[in-house]
């Protein structure tokens, strides 16, 4: 291929993605502007971003030491980065927790304890605020740390291949959020 036929190539894979949304990790500006008129009170702060972030490769642990991360399979994702000495954490986590159970099958919501929270100290969190959530933690925030999560809790939305579509930093009423993910999957999907 000669380097005029190699940019012209170039040139029209760029164009392709600029016309097709869902390739290049674009949803539509009416889906945005619809998503963005869906929040209310404290999801107010839920930035939907314009295109999809690149895609980050870090892991985290399981309750048991399993080495995780983030699959690419199709899913929307709401990850929450929490911690127990957290209040507005303590605050936000059963609306977290319903969502979760809410979505189950169409949307994965999990939280992801960052930085030192024994497990002891997490079974207690949770049976005090009355959650299920599984247990899933980033011991030495580095999950946390290339997401750059900058306080707690902070929520980042993931869409199905696992790039971050929006974020909100600070603590939410997630009772109002069902309507917003199931609306990000739609309009994030391929």
């Amino acid at each position: 291929m000669t380097p005029r036929n190699f940019i012209v190539a170039l040139l029209y894979a760029a164009a392709a993605l600029v016309a097709n949304p869902a390739l290049s990790g674009e949803m539509s500006a009416a889906d945005r502007t619809a998503i963005e008129d869906m929040r209310s009170d404290s999801l107010r702060r839920l930035v939907i971003h314009e295109s999809a972030q690149p895609r980050i490769d870090a892991g985290y642990f399981s309750a048991t030491g399993e080495s995780l991360e983030i699959p690419a399979d199709g899913q929307i994702r709401l990850i929450n980065f929490w911690a127990t000495w957290c209040a507005p954490c303590r605050e936000e986590m059963p609306a977290l927790d319903a969502l979760r159970v809410a979505l189950e099958g169409e949307a994965v919501v999990m939280a992801i304890a960052t930085g030192r929270n024994r497990l002891e100290d997490i079974e207690r969190f949770n049976t005090e605020t009355g959650i299920s959530m599984p247990v899933n933690l980033d011991p030495r925030g580095e999950m946390a740390s290339a997401y750059g999560v900058l306080g707690l809790p902070s929520t980042i939305i993931l869409d199905g291949e696992g790039r971050e579509i929006a974020r909100l930093t600070g603590a939410a009423d997630w009772a109002e959020a069902e309507g917003i993910l199931r609306a990000l999957a739609v309009a994030t999907a391929d």
